[in-house]
């Protein structure tokens, strides 16, 4: 199906791709009828998803069905009284009900707003308001529907609130009993147009209150190289993305791409994420194709992957934070599987990344989308030479992609600032070799100045996870009066280091990170903790950590 929105869609290699790749916008696009309907219409038995859950239950969907709860769903909104432009809210975890809910959405114009299950009263008051949400749909359970009955008081746009079961509590409608009691749903493609936003995401940033992402109904799109050319997916592929609902990456690997190239999502819907249990999942259900971020794959690493049969994967993928090289030494170790790293922010799709043609380099990114003009801009102005660091960017003068975001709802300040002069700034920065592949480094704000040197987190992180001892860790500058800042590690031990804390141990890892990249790059400050400050999607919260080093030292 992607085939028709692409030039060319089959390459003969890296070279090829980069030349030739270019989507094909139509004239009217609308995920639901043109992708869902059209596969419920050419192969309606064909396995869109399968669902599993950490209790042992089991169901799959057709695209036939995905289109018969989708209509019943829109129809039961459109009875509720919302209307194109509306927004929802949409708290459903990795419930099925998440994917009937956002099809039926796309189809009549509301726009849907992906949730955490992890939001508090405040975090809801917030959102609520900022986006004058019309409608919550949650999963029916505890503390999910003390904080949002909480939080109405304080929220008076919100007119429905929707409960998909088990619980359905008094004032709440009844998701599945509206479904079934709704009329006969009448297709209207009619009603949406490309430029419509039809998504919106509340980034989660590491400062500051999350921003509002505005995101068009060309969006899905731009996934068909997120599915095709990254997650190397065909028609018999089973995919399984890890990640909840609540967050974008749901559905870069859990909906638009992979339907639009026709594999089947994957999904398991479990409490909390167990690295034996996972890969008991892929081994029982014969996955195909995996993709986690880093933190997920440093814990099946640890786990002895001699005990499960994981024959049925063929490619992994990895992306959410930047990947550290001993994490893909140990997985190609012991599954013979290249990880394939990949870029890309909640305001584009998949930006940077390492196709089926490339041989990946550990710890690098890739190389550039083709569907964005890609490039690194230094301080003053100019496009990075090799090896120097500079600032990534989506060059929107010759044309504006699709995929890239509309700007941030209601605050058309931050919109300018990050979007200037036909560029869109990520704030993060990276290099690139004499191959052209790119490497990361840092947000921006994150780049630590000590002595006259430029220090990439990243790449001190790095070097700390090739030590035994280190799970995980932050590197931050801390003020000092000589050399400007200093790197500081903060770190979460392993168990079998936990009772050996103390400065012998700091020394053997300033030592070993001196061993593994430059020795100016040290940390000169190490503080062993139990866990670190993050933001509620996962993301490490460095500022915190510099806001309390130099308010009251570490």
């Amino acid at each position: 199906m992607f085939q028709k929105y692409l030039k060319q869609s089959v390459f003969s290699s890296q070279q090829d791709f980069q030349e030739n790749y270019q989507v094909i916008v139509p004239e009217h696009f609308n995920f639901g009828y043109d992708v869902v309907d059209e596969w419920a219409k050419i192969s309606p038995t064909k396995i869109a998803l399968k669902w599993t859950n950490d209790h042992g239950e089991y169901k799959e969907f057709s695209f036939g069905d995905m289109k018969k709860y989708s209509d019943q769903a829109a129809s039961f909104f459109l009875k509720l009284g919302l209307k194109k432009g509306d927004m929802v809210m949409a708290i459903l975890k990795r419930r099925v009900e998440f994917w009937f809910t956002i099809v039926a959405l796309h189809k009549i114009g509301v726009i849907i707003i992906p949730a955490t299950h992890l939001l508090t009263k405040k975090d809801l008051i917030y959102r609520n308001n900022a986006a004058d949400i019309k409608a919550i749909i949650a999963v029916g359970e505890e503390p999910i529907i003390e904080h949002i009955n909480d939080s109405m008081a304080e929220s008076p746009t919100v007119e429905h609130l929707i409960s998909i079961g088990p619980k359905i509590p008094e004032g709440w409608e009844d998701f599945h009993k509206g479904m079934e009691s709704a009329p006969e749903f009448e297709s209207t493609p009619e009603v949406t147009a490309n430029e419509d936003i039809m998504l919106m995401s509340f980034t989660s940033g590491t400062t500051g209150n999350p921003k509002m992402v505005t995101l068009d109904y060309l969006y899905p799109l731009a996934h068909i190289t997120t599915a095709k050319y990254w997650h190397n997916l065909h028609e018999n592929s089973l995919h399984l993305t890890i990640a909840d609902t609540g967050w974008l990456k749901a559905v870069w690997g859990k909906l638009y791409g992979q339907w639009l190239v026709g594999a089947c999502v994957f999904v398991y819907d479990h409490e909390k994420f167990a690295p034996a249990d996972m890969l008991a999942i892929i081994q029982k259900h014969k996955i195909t194709s995996l993709c986690a971020p880093p933190t997920i794959f440093r814990f099946l690493i640890r786990e002895d992957l001699t005990k499960y049969d994981l024959s049925s994967l063929e490619y992994c993928t990895i992306a959410g934070e930047a990947l550290n090289p001993e994490v893909y030494n140990q997985f190609l170790k012991q599954t013979g599987i290249k990880l394939k790293e990949g870029y890309g922010q909640s305001e584009t799709t998949l930006d940077i990344l390492t196709t089926p043609w490339m041989e990946p380099k550990p710890g690098s990114m890739g190389l550039p989308n083709p569907h964005y003009d890609v490039d690194l801009l230094t301080l003053d102005g100019r496009s990075a030479e090799v090896g120097e660091q500079g600032l990534i960017i989506i060059r929107t003068d010759k044309s504006f992609p699709t995929g890239l975001f509309k700007g941030y709802y209601r605050n058309q300040q931050l919109t300018e600032e990050c979007c200037q002069n036909n560029i869109y700034n990520t704030g993060d920065v990276a290099w690139r070799d004499e191959d052209g592949y790119y490497w990361f480094v840092g947000r921006a704000d994150d780049v630590i100045k000590s002595s006259g040197y430029r220090i990439g987190p990243f790449e001190v992180e790095s070097a700390l996870m090739t030590h035994p001892a280190v799970v995980e860790c932050a590197i931050t500058g801390v003020p000092d009066e000589i050399r400007g800042q200093v790197v500081k590690a903060t770190i979460i031990l392993s168990k079998e280091y936990k009772d050996k804390a103390g400065e012998e141990l700091i020394k053997e890892i300033q030592e070993h990170v001196k061993s593994v990249t430059a020795p100016y790059k040290y940390p000169r400050i190490i503080e062993f903790v139990e866990e670190l400050p993050k933001t509620i999607s996962g993301k490490i919260r460095r500022t915190e950590i510099r806001e309390k080093d130099t308010v009251g030292g570490s």
